[in-house]
């Protein structure tokens, strides 16, 4: 990977940055295409920030840099028919009878917050609703209790937690989610 961040280096200084002996936009190395360039800056994007990805549905919802496999749903003002919760490769949206898609615009009916997701994390077994209660929408205070965890959505909100995996039917009588409209 370190070659490969290299080659690229010496590619913008042979492109962008003259020399004595050329001029701006000559090439000294071996040329590369557009887009095997930009399959390296892919992989590069990937590799570094997978773990890091964040998709926080708090008060805006916060795009990735890349462009994520999941795509999200909109429709306005219609609410789920089926809750459902899921892990990150699952697609956010209005779920209807037809189509099975994980809501993105929670809410708990208990704390009164919008439920924040974070894709490809999962809560400490030692969270708990004081720390939730503090610290509810800000991802800076919560990673604190979040791990790294490929394929799995962090749920919370100030009273309520939980990690999914896959897709799953919001069944559960403690947590007080319903869908806020999309």
């Amino acid at each position: 990977m370190a070659d490969d961040i290299d080659d690229l280096l010496d590619e913008v200084e042979t492109k962008y940055i003259p020399t004595k002996n050329t001029a701006v936009g000559s090439k000294r190395a071996k040329p590369t295409s557009r887009n095997k360039l930009d399959d390296d800056i892919s992989d590069i994007l990937a590799d570094s920030h997978l773990d890091a990805e964040v998709h926080v549905h708090a008060s805006k919802p916060v795009t990735p840099a890349r462009e994520s496999s999941t795509k999200t749903v909109q429709r306005s003002g219609q609410k789920c028919l089926q809750v459902y919760l899921g892990g990150s490769s699952d697609v956010t949206g209005w779920g209807t009878a037809i189509s099975q898609l994980t809501c993105d615009q929670l809410r708990c009916t208990a704390c009164d917050f919008r439920v924040c997701l974070f894709d490809n994390f999962k809560w400490a077994a030692d969270t708990n609703y004081l720390f939730l209660r503090n610290n509810v929408p800000d991802f800076h205070k919560l990673k604190s209790q979040l791990s790294p965890s490929r394929g799995q959505r962090a749920y919370c909100c100030q009273c309520s937690w939980r990690t999914v995996k896959g897709l799953t039917a919001l069944d559960d009588p403690e947590l007080k989610w319903h869908c806020g409209k999309h």
